[in-house]
């Protein structure tokens, strides 16, 4: 960047990436939120300003996550797009590691997260690993943009944040990407650790008996079949199986938003009815 720098109007483009936000805030869920406020407080609030303005114009032409930042293209005052680079300091194999653990070791956590959502506390995880999901000083987040403005961070570099900010609001787990773990990495591998944790827990069945010797007994109900304890109870995650088969392949409209209302009217006969059972055995035996 020059060390002068004098304001001018962009290039209108048709081909940007225009913001769904057309006043007020950009963010819609609470991750978002969080990054946003992040960056209100390591940015300069006037180009932040000037920053939503492009974005909102549609002048963002293009951006490019990876492990570890993003890459733009920024329509400005010039006839060649500015390229705006944004780097997040990954966090560390080791770290990453004890993350991983944190979060296995909260049933909800693994639940949402494997559902596709971000658990609302998800932070604790982090901190307790002694590393913050969210950029929390200056020096993690590294720009770069190739227009002469002297500023540290420019419009351009803040019209690419509100972008990606939005990006967050339909996948969360970019985060997980700018910090250096794809979502496939972090799934993968909350997978593996409770499946460990269900091996470590199973039991040495008895043996069964034969087929042969239980042939008269074949339409009755088991004695271990009183054992077994069912508590009904709404899902902690709406939907969850839906969101964990994502979208197949073979279907070009979204099946899960036409399954979805199926799902939900299931689910809440399902409950009427065994929640309306216990309350009359309860009263009976009352």
């Amino acid at each position: 960047m020059s060390r002068w720098y004098t304001e001018s109007r962009p290039i209108h483009t048709d081909r940007g990436l225009k913001a769904r936000s057309k006043r007020g805030d950009f963010a819609e869920n609470w991750w978002t939120k969080r990054w946003i406020e992040a960056l209100d407080h390591l940015l300069d609030p006037g180009r932040l300003r000037r920053g939503k303005r492009y974005a909102r114009q549609g002048q963002v032409l293009s951006i490019e996550e990876r492990s570890g930042g993003v890459t733009a293209a920024v329509q400005g005052s010039r006839s060649k797009a500015y390229r705006v680079d944004i780097g997040l300091e990954p966090i560390g194999e080791d770290e990453w590691e004890r993350v991983i653990d944190a979060l296995s070791g909260r049933a909800l956590f693994s639940a949402r997260l494997l559902a596709g959502e971000m658990p609302a506390d998800i932070e604790e995880a982090f901190s307790g690993a002694g590393v913050s999901l969210f950029p929390a000083r200056r020096g993690e987040l590294r720009t770069s943009c190739t227009c002469p403005d002297p500023a540290e961070v420019c419009k351009h570099t803040a019209a690419v944040h509100y972008i990606l900010a939005e990006r967050f609001d339909e996948d969360p787990f970019l985060l997980f990407t700018l910090r250096g773990r794809t979502a496939e990495a972090v799934i993968s591998a909350l997978r593996a650790r409770r499946g460990e944790e269900g091996e470590e827990r199973t039991d040495v069945e008895p043996e069964s008996p034969s087929l042969e010797a239980e042939m008269g007994r074949f339409w009755e109900a088991g004695a271990a079949l009183d054992s077994i304890n069912v508590k009904i109870k709404p899902p902690a995650v709406e939907l969850s199986m839906l969101r964990r088969l994502g979208q197949p392949g073979f279907v070009g409209e979204d099946l899960g938003r036409l399954l979805a209302p199926s799902y939900e009217a299931i689910s809440d006969a399902a409950l009427e009815v065994a929640l309306g059972e216990s309350e009359s055995t309860e009263e009976e035996e009352v």
